[in-house]
């Protein structure tokens, strides 16, 4: 009965993305909550702000190296829509670089009357002259892909073109790409992805392209990558059984060779070498490895048959490889040592890998990434936390490296601490969390506070300094408290895998769990707590909220997921199937039901404050989640806030002034809650 009533939907109308009468309401909404927030004393101050330093010239401006250039995306305020421009080391290790224009994404946009939006290019090694430049209308998922010369600083005339879709490219050759995108009826799969992989000479139409892979319509999506090096093409198609799943193939002369690996561990090829990181306990031949371990083995003798794999990385009861990056001789890890990094350095000698310590600061969580695989092996390193300013480094192996760039300090850090702690979850296991806030804060259970999560996909929450938290939050005496739940993976892949589908409510428990506990260290009280997260964190919140109302005042969901018995039916919903369950079938939907944050509002609680806000063009989380909650809520007699950018994809703004707009909101309206 609970599933045929849960099919009952009286606001579906909203799910119509563009449609008059959705965006009708979505403008009404707006403007109720743009009025009441934007008349708020704090506000105006909070935008202007967060508006400066969104807009400053002084981040730090990522870099990627290809050939002789590095090259950077940047936006600010005589760039809202963005500059693709490139410099060299020498004169990126300068203060103020001369930076060369190379497409101005405003500029284009103006040209062609359409707000595009920024989504990468991939260049033609190894001279990386040719590229494919990847271009969004309004920040959504899919692309239009256009052929462009960094050279001549043009698109090339007769050159590459995809039309707009969910689309993956690479280069082959000069003159061959491989492609999955919507080649018409029946090429995609019901997530919305390509299930056809395609290999397309230059000066042949898309339509004469050759088939070289096809997965299934129920598969995520299936997609082709190149990796080159020197002396070597690796060749490879995924196929995406489901979000967590895949096969793993590459190209052996003509054939495509399937890698006879477990379909849930995560692969890549370099130096001659194929790289596996497992998730689960895994047994090839004689050795036996754990889960989260980094295995390696020669490529060719491993497409011959052997199977002797080597160790690279081992885990730990409480360290896991967070990340790592491959340089010309040498693999660095990024390992959290609970919820800390460390990094090390592995280097091949004889038939051993040795590994050597890299001294870096104990509460800092550390980034890295290779400079230039072919040629060296330095590294880049960021090192950040919440208060000190995020810096770059250049690393060479051992402890030596040079700071290239430092963030300012966005905000007054003077008096601030951070501290860990760790709660215990509703079946007794230690969770940890980070508290920013105050040296002299009183424990009195006063202090307004915020509470942030994620808990899925294993995706980590890490310390990281932020301009918009620290001014418009722990200045003006806010606690920001950031939860390493279960679903992440802060301690490796077990650590995601106990929150997967009937283990979902595992991730929710955690987050309440740490809400209680500082309670009942007297660092808030329910009448001054917030929690806030995003897409799979607004699912968070958002079973969060439902589940126990008492202990929390205020609640900011954006871009979230919050109709887990139509997910699936809803833009990429079907993708995450993996990580959620299907509730088309009546044994998922008995657990996901449970906390499905849409079927469980009821009239007859009294919830907590909530602002929604999402984007008419995201197109991975259909904003028809925020709308329908909002709607429902509303009938029910409930006191939410709306707002739903009409731009800007799953990141819910594509400009510096739309993300400084939507923090300031945020902001305003957690003060006013929580104090």
């Amino acid at each position: 009965m609970a599933h045929a009533q849960a099919t009952d939907d009286p606001y579906q109308w909203l799910e119509d993305v563009t449609g008059d009468k959705p965006m009708a309401w979505v403008k009404e909404n707006n403007a109720k909550s743009q009025a009441e927030i934007e008349a708020r004393p704090e506000f105006k101050a909070i935008h202007e702000r967060l508006v400066a330093i969104y807009n400053s010239r002084a981040r730090i401006p990522g870099v990627q190296k290809r050939g002789p250039w590095l090259y950077n995306f940047w936006q600010d305020a005589q760039s809202p829509r963005g500059l693709w421009r490139r410099t060299s080391l020498e004169e990126y290790r300068k203060s103020e670089p001369q930076w060369e224009t190379v497409l101005d994404i405003g500029k284009l946009g103006a040209d062609e009357n359409v707000n595009w939006v920024w989504k990468g290019a991939d260049c033609l090694y190894p001279d990386y002259r040719r590229c494919l430049v990847e271009l969004s209308k309004g920040g959504a998922d899919a692309v239009e892909v256009r052929e462009f010369d960094v050279v001549k600083k043009e698109f090339v005339k007769g050159g590459f073109v995809l039309p707009e879709a969910k689309t993956g490219v690479s280069w082959r050759d000069a003159d061959t790409l491989y492609v999955s995108t919507d080649f018409g009826p029946g090429s995609m799969t019901t997530s919305g992805y390509p299930r056809i992989v395609k290999e397309w000479r230059r000066g042949t139409a898309l339509a004469e392209a050759k088939t070289v892979f096809e997965g299934k319509e129920s598969d995520v999506s299936s997609s082709a990558s190149v990796v080159h090096e020197k002396g070597r093409r690796y060749e490879r198609v995924r196929r995406a059984i489901d979000f967590w799943n895949s096969e793993s193939f590459v190209r052996v002369g003509e054939r495509w060779v399937r890698l006879d690996l477990p379909t849930d561990a995560k692969v890549a090829m370099a130096n001659q070498r194929l790289f596996v990181r497992l998730v689960k306990d895994w047994k090839p031949a004689d050795a036996a490895f754990r889960a989260g371990s980094l295995l390696a083995i020669d490529l060719d003798r491993f497409l011959a048959g052997e199977r002797a794999f080597e160790t690279v990385y081992a885990p730990t009861e409480r360290a896991a490889l967070q990340d790592y990056t491959i340089a010309h001789d040498l693999i660095v890890l990024d390992i959290l040592d609970n919820v800390k990094s460390r990094i090390v350095e592995v280097r091949r000698e004889g038939d051993k890998w040795i590994s050597r310590e890299v001294a870096v600061p104990a509460t800092a969580a550390i980034g890295i990434s290779a400079l230039d695989r072919d040629n060296s092996d330095d590294y880049w390193m960021t090192v950040t936390s919440f208060t000190e300013p995020t810096t770059l480094y250049l690393a060479t192996p051992g402890d030596d490296r040079e700071k290239l760039k430092s963030m300012p300090a966005f905000f007054d850090a003077k008096g601030l601490t951070t501290r860990q702690f760790e709660a215990r979850s509703k079946d007794g296991t230690r969770i940890p969390y980070f508290v920013v806030m105050r040296e002299d804060a009183k424990m009195d259970g006063a202090n307004p506070t915020v509470l942030y999560g994620y808990g899925g996909y294993e995706i980590s929450m890490l310390p990281s300094y932020s301009g918009a938290i620290g001014s418009a939050w722990l200045e003006k005496g806010g606690v920001w408290v950031l939860a390493n739940i279960r679903g992440g993976g802060e301690f490796g892949p077990q650590w995601h895998t106990t929150a997967l589908r009937e283990g979902r409510q595992k991730a929710h428990d955690d987050f309440i769990a740490v809400g209680e506990d500082i309670v009942k260290r007297g660092i808030t009280s329910p009448k001054h707590l917030g929690i806030m997260g995003g897409s799979q964190g607004g699912l968070l919140v958002g079973a969060a909220f439902t589940q126990r109302p008492d202990l929390f005042k205020a609640v900011v969901c954006q871009v979230p997921l919050l109709d887990m018995r139509r997910f699936n039916k809803l833009l990429a919903g079907a993708s995450w199937m993996g990580e959620y369950g299907n509730p088309d079938d009546p044994a998922d939907w008995a657990f996901i039901s449970k906390y499905s944050p849409y079927q469980n509002v009821v009239k007859e609680k009294k919830y907590p404050r909530v602002l929604f806000y999402t984007s008419t063009r995201d197109d991975r989380v259909h904003p028809g989640h925020a709308r329908k909650m909002v709607a429902k809520m509303s009938e029910q007699g409930h006191d939410v806030l709306y707002y739903e950018n009409t731009e800007g994809g799953h990141a819910a703004g594509s400009t510096p002034a739309q993300q400084a707009y939507m923090w300031a909101m945020t902001y305003t309206f957690l003060l006013n809650e929580l104090r």
